[in-house]
């Protein structure tokens, strides 16, 4: 294909960050190192963004609220690859994207070819506006681009071989799965107890089962079907409490909370920073105890010397009517730091203890061995008998079970 306004330039930056991409193993076909190559990124961001930057592997912001905060953007090279490696999308194949920025759209035309078809769909009518542009000027007018809400799907185009959600959701709607052929893929950034997890999702027999999963982040869907995490500021935007269970908390407890001394309490659990995946392991074990929780977003400026949670943007948190205690984390050597937790409040030290030993039990037991299944099941049905520790993440219209093996069974 040829791209208008295209560059020598632009062509060995693609080529760079495709490279980069297959080096880091976020690609992992010549079908998907291919569409990098080709689909032309800076000709998808804001004309004030340098051509280098728009090839990083990063995030271009596109649209911001009146808060500054990001409302569109063009996601992470690496988090793209990664989607449509799971995707497994061939020629021919027929796409729905929810979720409109036109880079991504593009992507995926390279993938299914002239004989295939994509459609992305996004509820603002600003991006979809944008997205058509910019598709049109790269040189992908096959492309159908739907102002509309992305919850009900585009029925007109389905059934769809693949459905990629490239917004952070709570639920999994309805027509995503009504609109999937039999054997289709589902990839969906979905939230599970303040956490978004990259779930890829196929059929098994009147659920669907995640093959793989990896932690993201996303800016939220929009529009009235939303279903967001809850906002509990505890000191302004410096210091808020996400919570995603329909559970009521003493807001005024918890700020006050903040004016007692804290508690450090450290596991004997340590990590080196080459052991990313483990962070994800740990948040998930932490989300799946049947006990009052939720995660912290902090600004680590405004609050040094009170707050310094491991993940400034969703620490995992225990919660009690007047007390909170997060993960944390301390450098103990060059490359070594140990988990920890800090407690704010009368009932500090029980639940850092609490967590301390959640710790402890997934570093002995979970943390070396098989990751927790998990499934979407359709919202009221009962879940299958686990043999272990099995959390149910009831919403809207499905129940997400996320099921850990017995110590044990999986080593």
């Amino acid at each position: 294909m040829t791209v208008t306004g295209d560059d020598t330039t632009a062509q060995a930056l693609r080529a760079e960050l495709a490279a980069r991409l297959v080096r880091k193993e976020w690609i992992r076909t010549p079908a998907v190192r291919a569409a990098f190559e080709r689909a032309p990124r800076h000709l998808f961001v804001p004309d004030t963004v340098p051509v280098t930057d728009a090839y990083a592997d990063e995030i271009v912001a596109t649209k911001r609220g009146p808060d500054g905060k990001t409302m569109s953007s063009v996601s992470a090279p690496w988090l793209q690859a990664y989607m449509l490696e799971q995707a497994q999308l061939r020629a021919g194949a027929r796409v729905l994207e929810v979720g409109s920025g036109g880079y991504n759209a593009s992507l995926i035309a390279e993938l299914v070819g002239p004989a295939g078809h994509v459609a992305t769909v996004d509820i603002d009518a600003d991006i979809t506006a944008r997205a058509r542009a910019y598709l049109d000027h790269a040189g992908y007018p096959q492309v159908d681009v739907v102002q509309g809400d992305g919850d009900l799907g585009h029925p007109p185009g389905a059934p769809y071989d693949a459905i990629l959600v490239t917004v952070e959701a709570g639920d999994v709607a309805p027509s995503w799965t009504q609109h999937l052929t039999p054997d289709g893929i589902l990839v969906i950034p979905l939230r599970l107890r303040t956490l978004t997890r990259c779930l890829t999702l196929r059929r098994q027999e009147d659920h669907l089962v995640a093959t793989a999963a990896l932690q993201c982040g996303f800016v939220p869907m929009q529009g009235e079907r939303r279903q967001l995490a809850r906002r509990v500021p505890l000191r302004g935007n410096d210091i808020v409490l996400l919570l995603d269970d329909p559970i009521e908390v003493n807001t005024d407890a918890l700020t006050a909370a903040l004016d007692r001394p804290r508690v450090e309490v450290w596991a004997p659990v340590t990590i080196t920073m080459d052991e990313g995946t483990s962070f994800e392991s740990l948040h998930l074990w932490l989300a799946s105890q049947p006990r009052p929780f939720g995660a912290l977003t902090v600004d680590r400026k405004a609050t040094e010397g009170l707050m310094d949670p491991q993940d400034r943007f969703t620490c995992p948190t225990l919660l009690a009517d007047d007390s909170f205690a997060y993960l944390a984390m301390r450098k103990v050597a060059e490359n070594d730091w140990q988990f920890g937790a800090h407690g704010f409040g009368p009932a500090a030290a029980k639940l850092a203890a609490d967590l301390i030993e959640l710790v402890t039990t997934w570093d002995r037991d979970f943390r070396h061995g098989a990751a927790p299944s998990i499934t979407v099941h359709p919202a009221g049905t009962a879940l299958p008998a686990a043999e272990h520790l099995q959390l149910a993440v009831p919403r809207r219209h499905t129940t997400t079970a996320i099921t850990w093996p017995a110590p044990g069974s999986q080593r």
